[in-house]
């Protein structure tokens, strides 16, 4: 029985145009126009002899059979098992020449290619690498004066022996370059690397069945009736060789999918990981001998480069530090910038970063315990299976799909350029998932969290390249991002991560965390909506950090109700402090789904409210979208005892979720904020313009305000203006700004007549 890779995208038509494609082209060609040549010399009494003479069919018939069932031994595929149809073939090339062994190989690999589904292309390639490696070997058998017709046979003694290794030997480098440059040209590889892959076993199986050919022809010269006595050895060896084989698959793969299991990922991966190392290190290698050139050529320009390099460094650093001082909840922040700009990596990193890289996902069905519930495990089954062919369509060529177990899967990568082609991939599989299902009478939608972990990135084996993948899933999975690159600071179990969690913890003791503000505009009349309270540490190291880079950390832990509480007392703080000098605006502050768990969160807003003698309206919770997904949260006594005391809410980054209108009309929110990736292309992007047309005009169905995030000119918050949003934030109305640069500018406009904001 032969076993199918399901990786194995090889059948799969070349883009036209392409190189690959150009070179089957070619070939096929070459091929056509040796085929014509030989068959040109062919005569009417060859024919006679080629159907009079049984022996001819008797061997037409073992190439067809020797191509439909090759010999595959463990540790090879259909794609470079032994075809026993090579002995009979360069048998008929020695016993009547090439026209013959040429028309046998091609009938035999054409009918092969419709037994198994093969695509066109793929049967005219094989045909013509069969007849260019035939012709070679003819030609050097013509050299010989060894040149057999249907009606001269040729049948070798003794002194031919060398013409006969000769020509084998040209007839399988013919062969091997012929089969090689394609799988180097598909798989985007080198093509000494695919001539290495399994050129030792090539060499031992081609040893074998080409030196049975001579005494193929021997025995179809004394009588036909011998040609099968051949077959038997052949017989053994297949049956002996399927049982190993079939004992090697269940051992690597999964009996459900026909995947690789963890066994064999683990071998791919490794070696994956070896290439890697060994192309990282030829090209440092290569990188310091042209640097020794370099200096070698003009030795008065080393002390240049060494004092550019010093101030290359010292410009990055400064940059970072000023970077890390801009930023915030407005949208526009520097890590952003850098991303399309391209300086971001410069100031991230002093070394060169890697250039050969591998590629490890983790993905985990989302809901697939549902659809065991309720179908049943075999429809459970069935959609695996779906999933794994799905999957396994959407790779690049070369990648291996592993099923892991259960509804998780794992995806090599063996060579990805970076980060963003990485999530290119992962994007395809997340596609191909997308696509809706149907078992049993039933249509559902299926869905994945992909994580992602690189080497040499993120880890240096295969162990820990999937434990971090693993941590990435599931961050894909909580964020509902679908994919996630592993980063350190949200992995729970990271030493950076155990760090940055002593140092927050000693930053909430030594008041570190502070607020920014960024106010809040009507664009109707200009006046002042409210101010945002912005978290932000100022850390005595690494300068003014953002939330995204400590929050996710703490997200998880007991810091993350310090450091709510902490805000709501700072916010309020400075809130009564305005309405002390009758600066009376409302100051909203950000709350996670996890805060809304915290039955003492409001009980700390309540005292901090007498305290102060504010009213419940001059603070105001800020939650995303997501929570409107989470049942529980929306229903949590936090929620409801908020909504007594009068704390408003409004609705954070409205537009990236899924949510619920019935919730949202349910809950005592007073505003939704429009999100930024909406806003910042509005002037660019008509569809943007009409989802952001719509969610103001359902919004203001629901008798809500609403808040456009990210404006950052004025042509922008005219259109906004036009459509008929009543606020927005961004920095066309004013940065984040620390408590006393916020004071003065409440000063200064609260003071001043209101004028449309555009």
């Amino acid at each position: 029985m032969l076993m199918k890779d399901p990786n194995n995208t090889r059948n799969t038509a070349p883009r036209r145009g392409s190189p690959l494609w150009i070179y089957i082209v070619v070939v096929i060609l070459l091929g056509v126009t040796a085929c014509a040549v030989a068959f040109a010399g062919l005569t009417g009494d060859d024919l006679d002899a080629l159907a009079r003479t049984p022996v001819f069919w008797i061997l037409g018939c073992f190439i067809i059979f020797g191509e439909l069932r090759p010999i595959i031994t463990p540790g090879s595929t259909e794609n470079n098992g032994a075809t026993t149809s090579t002995t009979f073939s360069f048998a008929a090339l020695l016993y009547a020449g090439l026209p013959i062994a040429a028309a046998l190989q091609a009938v035999a690999v054409i009918t092969c290619g419709i037994f198994r589904g093969r695509t066109p292309h793929r049967i005219a390639f094989n045909a013509a690498q069969y007849s260019l490696s035939l012709a070679a070997a003819q030609l050097v058998l013509a050299l010989f004066g060894d040149l057999a017709t249907p009606t001269n046979l040729w049948v070798p003694d003794g002194a031919d022996l060398p013409a006969i290794a000769l020509a084998g030997t040209v007839y399988f480098i013919c062969n091997d370059t012929l089969v090689g440059s394609a799988v180097a040209l598909h798989e985007r590889v080198s093509l000494v690397k695919a001539l290495r892959w399994d050129l030792g076993y090539q060499v031992l199986v081609h040893l074998a069945l080409l030196g049975l050919a001579p005494l193929m022809v021997i025995a179809m010269d004394r009588s036909a009736a011998f040609v099968p006595l051949i077959v038997l050895p052949f017989i053994a060896v297949y049956l002996n060789a399927s049982v190993s084989v079939r004992r090697e698959h269940q051992a690597l793969h999964d009996g459900l999918t026909g995947l690789p299991n963890r066994k064999l990922l683990i071998v791919r991966t490794e070696e994956a990981l070896a290439e890697a190392r060994g192309a990282e290190k030829r090209a440092a290698e290569k990188r310091d001998a042209e640097k020794r050139a370099r200096k070698k050529g003009n030795p008065e320009n080393n002390g240049t480069e060494s004092s550019g390099a010093e101030n290359n460094s010292t410009e990055s650093s400064a940059a970072e530090n000023n970077g890390a001082e801009i930023g915030g909840k407005e949208k526009r922040s520097v890590g952003k910038l850098g991303a399309r700009t391209g300086f971001g990596p410069r100031l991230r990193k002093s070394a060169d970063p890697p250039k050969h890289r591998a590629g490890l996902f983790l993905l985990d069905l989302d809901r697939f315990k549902e659809v065991n519930d309720t179908l049943g495990h075999p429809t459970g089954d069935r959609l695996l299976q779906l999933v794994a062919h799905r999957l396994t369509h959407s790779v690049r060529p070369g990648d291996l799909v592993a099923r892991l177990g259960g509804d998780e899967f794992a995806v090599l990568l063996p060579s990805v350029r970076d980060e963003a082609d990485a999530r290119q991939v992962a994007a395809r599989l997340r596609a191909a998932l997308s696509e809706p299902v149907r078992l049993d009478g039933m249509s559902f939608d299926l869905e994945g969290s992909v994580g992602i972990a690189l080497f040499p990135d993120h880890a240096p084996d295969f162990e820990l390249l999937l434990q971090r993948a693993d941590v990435a899933m599931y961050n894909a999975k909580e964020a509902r991002s679908g994919v996630e690159i592993y980063s350190a600071r949200k992995d729970r179990n990271s030493p950076a991560r155990l760090s940055m969690l002593g140092d927050l913890r000693r930053a909430i003791d030594r008041s570190e965390l502070e607020l920014f503000y960024q106010p809040k505009v009507s664009l109707r009349d200009g006046q002042l909506v409210g101010m945002e309270a912005l978290l932000r540490w100022r850390h005595p190291d690494k300068g003014i950090l953002e939330p995204a880079a400590f929050l996710s950390v703490a997200e998880q832990t007991y810091l993350m109700r310090s450091i709510t509480h902490h805000v709501v007392g700072a916010a309020l703080a400075q809130a009564a402090a305005w309405w002390r000098e009758d600066l009376t605006v409302q100051v909203a502050v950000n709350a996670s789904g996890r805060d809304l768990f915290d039955t003492g969160l409001t009980e700390t807003i309540e005292e901090g409210l007498l305290a102060r003698g504010l009213p419940a309206a001059a603070l105001q919770l800020e939650i995303t979208e997501r929570i409107l997904m989470n049942e529980p949260a929306y229903a949590s006594d936090t929620v409801g005892a908020l909504a007594e005391l009068g704390i408003p809410l409004s609705l954070d980054d409205f537009g990236t979720g899924y949510s619920s209108l019935v919730r949202l009309n349910r809950l005592p929110v007073e505003e939704v904020k429009i999100d930024s990736s909406f806003v910042g292309r509005l002037a660019e992007s008509p569809e943007d313009a009409v989802i952001v047309r719509s969610i103001i005009d359902l919004v203001r169905t629901l008798g809500l305000r609403s808040v456009a995030e990210g404006v950052e000119d004025p042509v922008t918050a005219r259109m906004l203006r036009d459509m008929g949003c009543d606020a927005a934030q961004g920095w066309h109305f004013g940065r984040p700004m620390d408590a006393e640069t916020a004071t003065d500018w409440l000063r200064r406009h609260l003071q001043r007549a209101p004028e449309p904001a555009a």
